[in-house]
């Protein structure tokens, strides 16, 4: 079993957060149903540039999609991965030869492999955290689409 504290560091994340203005999604959906498309509409209402990587999509959040990481024409301080954690390594490596900055795994996507490799290029790692969820927590906007709703207790109606 991997130790993620290693790649949960809060000033890791808050650096990175708050220096990069690049983020790659790989695995973004086109549908507006799942987490990667909600994680990459959040980040780009919130500024960043988001690029989708997705070989099945020509366009994604109106930006243009990327088969792989390798074809993303401009430079990324962010690789997010949606993916498999199987697909880590690759997705790894191909961060490392474009230059990344930071290797971001979503929740349950864990790699050790893909992490060493990253790690040995030079790259931050975070791993097993939401980056919608980490921008929202330090960056202050917990309460967008009603995370903090300011209520301390559940409205109750009475005994039904």
């Amino acid at each position: 079993m991997t130790d993620l504290t290693q790649y949960q560091d809060v000033k890791d994340i808050q650096r990175v957060l708050h220096t990069s203005k690049t983020i790659a999604i790989v695995g973004l959906s086109n549908n507006s149903l799942r987490a990667s498309y909600f994680v990459g509409y959040y980040m780009k209402r919130h500024g960043y540039k988001v690029i989708p990587v997705n070989p099945r999509e020509p366009e994604i959040l109106g930006e243009t999609s990327y088969p792989s990481l390798r074809d993303v024409p401009e430079p990324v301080d962010v690789v997010n991965v949606f993916r498999a954690p199987s697909a880590v390594p690759q997705i790894a490596s191909d961060a490392v030869t474009i230059g990344a900055k930071t290797l971001w795994c979503q929740f349950g996507v864990i790699s050790s492999e893909g992490a060493q490799t990253a790690t040995d290029g030079g790259l931050t790692v975070i791993m097993d955290r939401c980056l919608k969820v980490e921008h929202a927590r330090y960056v202050g906007r917990m309460n967008w689409l009603g995370f903090n709703t300011k209520r301390i207790t559940a409205v109750h109606t009475g005994l039904q």
